[in-house]
């Protein structure tokens, strides 16, 4: 079963995520800050990482730069699941070594789902 990580704060959210990923056979850590994400990061060492940016202590951009720089976690997916839709945040994202970015209201769970089937298969 693979495993993944979610840091968002929003409980609406995770709650729709956790519903729909765990309805699909993933087993699923939810961590709604980056002071907690980073601890489970480095505890659950997950398949992949689905990522908000705007988030308390830590931003998701830290995040993807401490995941980016450290060797356990280097290889790791993300996923950038944002409300930043702008062009040069998407730039910003990927060029920080993000496997995709998704705009939040682009995209249904169903299809952060599908995203998520795609780079784990």
């Amino acid at each position: 079963m693979k495993n993944i990580l979610l840091i968002e704060d929003d409980p609406f959210l995770i709650d729709i995520y956790a519903t729909k990923l765990k309805e699909e056979g993933y087993s699923l850590n939810v961590a709604e800050d980056g002071e907690e994400g980073l601890r489970l990061l480095k505890q659950k060492k997950p398949d992949l990482l689905l990522l908000d940016i705007v988030l308390p202590n830590f931003n998701g951009w830290e995040i993807l730069r401490r995941v980016k720089k450290t060797d356990a976690l280097k290889d790791l997916k993300v996923i950038i699941l944002s409300n930043l839709g702008e062009k040069d945040e998407i730039e910003k994202g990927l060029s920080l070594g993000a496997t995709k970015y998704l705009v939040k209201a682009h995209y249904t769970p169903s299809e952060v789902v599908k995203e998520i089937k795609k780079i784990l298969k």
